[in-house]
């Protein structure tokens, strides 16, 4: 046969970056945020609809709704309520929306969209669902929301939390 024979068996000379291999992340894409308390949190990509950063006053508040709600957003026609995800999670300082942008996480679950409106967004991280751990010294306002969390430094005890977006979108809380 005529031809380059390394081309045939890959051997014999470095391979061009474009034809390595890629390497695949370990675990599940994952939103990591903080909330006003400066507690960090997670949420799974695949419940996440979209992130969005609006100027507040598109953020029109309805008046005689639960306290938890800033009000309401339009989403690509879409109407959308938002909520303060850290006062929702039993923290007492409500979110500051005296800022240029508001963080806003809409989550979705059976044609019900919500927004939760959060203090600062990390991005998107890989982590590995394997290595999650139940949940230690978490306030009783938390723990119907959370899956888990993660031990990212032991010694300034530090963890990450995952939340559980259908939780949240279902709770009765909304209702108070």
């Amino acid at each position: 046969m005529v031809g380059n024979p390394d081309f045939l068996t890959g051997r014999g000379q470095d391979q061009a970056p474009e034809f390595q291999e890629l390497e695949s992340p370990e675990g599940e894409l994952h939103l990591r945020f903080y909330v006003t308390s400066g507690n960090e949190f997670a949420l799974p990509a695949t419940g996440i609809r979209e992130v969005i950063s609006p100027s507040p006053d598109r953020i029109t508040p309805v008046p005689n709704v639960s306290p938890l709600l800033l009000g309401t957003l339009n989403v690509r026609g879409r109407v959308v309520w938002v909520a303060d995800l850290g006062q929702f999670l039993g923290d007492p300082t409500p979110l500051n929306t005296d800022r240029p942008e508001v963080p806003v996480v809409a989550v979705e679950d059976q044609d019900i969209m919500l927004g939760l409106a959060v203090d600062r967004i990390v991005g998107m991280d890989w982590l590995d669902i394997e290595e999650i751990q139940l949940p230690t010294n978490v306030p009783d306002s938390v723990a119907p929301f959370l899956r888990g969390e993660w031990l990212l430094d032991q010694q300034a005890n530090k963890f990450l939390r995952l939340l559980d977006q259908v939780a949240i979108l279902r709770s009765a809380r909304w209702a108070a």
